[in-house]
């Protein structure tokens, strides 16, 4: 009497899970895409305008870009966590024009009261919208939208009709704006050094990873015992915070400051930031992929100057950038889903 052998069970491999692990790699290479755009926008403007890519240009690309790459580093952290700071422009004002009236009522002060006076305001603006957010409950998209023209309304109200002249503005500070390290400007490899910081610490301590688990499913971090209030909290605090820095260093590079300062900045953070790579519903993405985002726009944006095309095209790629990530970002969630789907329904044949 021979055995009867059983039926081997062969999985079939769905095409769904293959198109998820495709849109998964090129997701986790967007940072890198990122950079080989950044550097084709530049070699085709030079190819174009040979002065281009000039050590002045350069170094001026990289001044300019550290306030945005600044405000990017805090707004990641928030919208890790699902959530949306579009605050950072108002507060931004607010900290530059705080600080040249600081100047102009005494201007022998120390620069490390002016940027803790900087900082200060932009933590204490963050921190009203994390308790509002946190304890009253209400959608940080309403919250800080509010925020925004309440922030933009006291500046227009304190400083309608004032503009901080240069002439107030301390040499120290100015300096600050435009010195270099080997040829970089010190603004921006300050910058760098607070991103790859930040990034450091989301990545690799607990309370910075919680972030993450915040954002993918904030009632399955509740149950996991992790402080999710606190921890909203905390980074609202963080990017106002940073936004109030941001403030400093636009007064140092601008050395004049009015009412109207940091106007339009969130829209332009939170499509840097997305860009990026960081899913606008929370729970992936990586300080650096942020970072890149913005220093692409502010390419993008010199490039259009050096080409001599209309700055109206600016505002029109970057929404059009907006969509297209959070398009991707879209459908790679859309794929994961039938790639469970597929995997949990395994066919087999004898």
């Amino acid at each position: 009497m021979s055995a009867t052998k059983a039926p081997e069970a062969v999985a079939h491999p769905a095409p769904a899970a293959r198109q998820h692990r495709v849109a998964e790699t090129i997701s986790r290479f967007r940072p890198a895409v990122i950079a080989l755009l950044i550097l084709l926008i530049f070699g085709g403007t030079t190819i174009k305008n040979s002065s281009f890519d000039g050590l002045s240009n350069i170094q001026a690309i990289l001044s300019i870009s550290a306030v945005y790459l600044l405000l990017s580093v805090g707004e990641t952290m928030v919208i890790v966590t699902r959530n949306v700071d579009l605050s950072v422009g108002s507060t931004l004002g607010m900290s530059a024009f705080a600080v040249g009236e600081i100047y102009n009522h005494d201007p022998h002060i120390t620069m490390v009261v002016v940027l803790l006076a900087g900082i200060g305001i932009g933590a204490f603006c963050g921190a009203i919208i994390g308790l509002i957010t946190t304890v009253a409950r209400v959608p940080s998209l309403v919250v800080t939208l509010a925020a925004l023209y309440i922030i933009r309304g006291l500046d227009n109200i304190v400083g309608s009709g004032v503009q901080i002249e240069p002439s107030v503005i301390p040499h120290s500070l100015v300096s600050l704006g435009y010195s270099t390290v080997i040829g970089i400007p010190w603004l921006f490899v300050l910058v760098v050094v607070v991103a790859l910081a930040a990034g450091f610490w989301m990545r690799s301590f607990p309370a910075g990873r919680e972030l993450y688990a915040i954002g993918s499913d904030p009632e399955a971090a509740v149950l996991a015992g992790i402080p999710v209030a606190r921890r909203v909290f905390t980074v609202f605090v963080i990017s106002g915070a940073l936004a109030g820095l941001g403030g400093v260093i636009f007064l140092a590079q601008q050395a004049t400051v009015d009412s109207t300062a940091g106007t339009g900045y969130e829209l332009i953070i939170v499509t840097a930031v997305v860009v990026g790579g960081v899913a606008i519903f929370g729970g992936s993405g990586s300080v650096i992929g942020a970072v890149l985002g913005a220093l692409l726009l502010q390419v993008i944006n010199q490039a259009l100057v050096a080409a001599q095309i209309s700055a109206f095209w600016d505002s029109a790629i970057a929404g059009a950038m907006l969509l297209a990530a959070i398009s991707f970002d879209r459908l790679i969630s859309f794929r994961a889903s039938r790639a469970l789907v597929a995997t949990e329904g395994v066919s087999y044949v004898e």
